[in-house]
């Protein structure tokens, strides 16, 4: 679930800023939701190898969440990531439809939004 939110997130945010042809959208999407994009948003907002003094942007219960989904065993290989990176960008997507499913669409947001930031640079 998490992925389906994520990507119509994006895509709805790149065609309000005016990305219409269909092509041009999927390119542009497509660096936020492929599996490193999505791994180094997250294990920002973990603070996972930021050194010393970064406290992490999510909740102890968001963070649980994480690194459960992380953890989780898969029958399934990535086809464009290594499976590190391919278990930290399930977690994120984990995380986003936990918040969805939930009905917390404040916080859906907060962490949408701050992942494009991360992204972005």
């Amino acid at each position: 679930m998490g992925d389906a939110v994520y990507e119509q997130f994006v895509r709805e945010r790149l065609l309000a800023e005016g990305l219409a042809k269909v092509n041009n959208l999927h390119r542009a999407a497509t660096k936020y939701v492929k599996a490193p994009a999505q791994a180094k948003a997250i294990k920002t907002m973990m603070a996972v190898g930021t050194g010393k003094g970064t406290e992490p942007e999510l909740s102890e219960d968001e963070q649980r969440l994480v690194k459960r989904a992380r953890n989780h065993r898969f029958n399934s290989k990535a086809k464009n990531a290594d499976p590190v990176t391919y278990k930290w960008a399930t977690a994120f997507e984990a995380l986003v439809g936990y918040l969805y499913l939930s009905g917390e669409k404040k916080r859906l947001m907060q962490i949408m939004n701050r992942a494009v930031e991360i992204i972005d640079g």
